[in-house]
């Protein structure tokens, strides 16, 4: 283990987002950052994801659960709006889709693999 904090740091400015593909499914309007990345499970266990106005993510499960704060805009979750500053915590297998009416950036940490449903 590096004992370097610059090792640590993810200078958000200066990365690129990038579409969100997954399992070679592209999901339009949405893109995303990786913040922390797993080497051994060869996934991000911690991102930001972009909405543009009107995206959509599908309805999913999430076996360890996650949680999520909204940067900016807002965005519908099971249901829920939820504005810039609010934060949820969804328990493990939770399930439900997101949607962004007006676009929004969101601050995700997923500890295992969302399941599509």
């Amino acid at each position: 283990m590096s004992t370097n904090i610059h090792d640590y740091i993810v200078k958000t400015e200066q990365k690129e987002w990038q579409p969100l593909l997954e399992k070679g499914v592209h999901y339009q309007g949405i893109f995303v950052k990786s913040l922390k990345f797993d080497p051994e499970n060869n996934r991000s266990t911690t991102i930001l994801l972009k909405f543009e106005p009107g995206a959509s993510y599908p309805y999913h499960n999430h076996p360890a659960g996650e949680e999520l704060f909204i940067m900016e805009g807002d965005a519908t979750i099971a249901g829920a709006q939820l504005k810039k500053g609010d934060y949820l915590y969804t328990p493990p297998n939770f399930k439900h889709a997101v949607t962004s009416e007006n676009g929004c950036m969101i601050l995700f940490v997923v500890p295992e693999e969302v399941e599509i449903l």
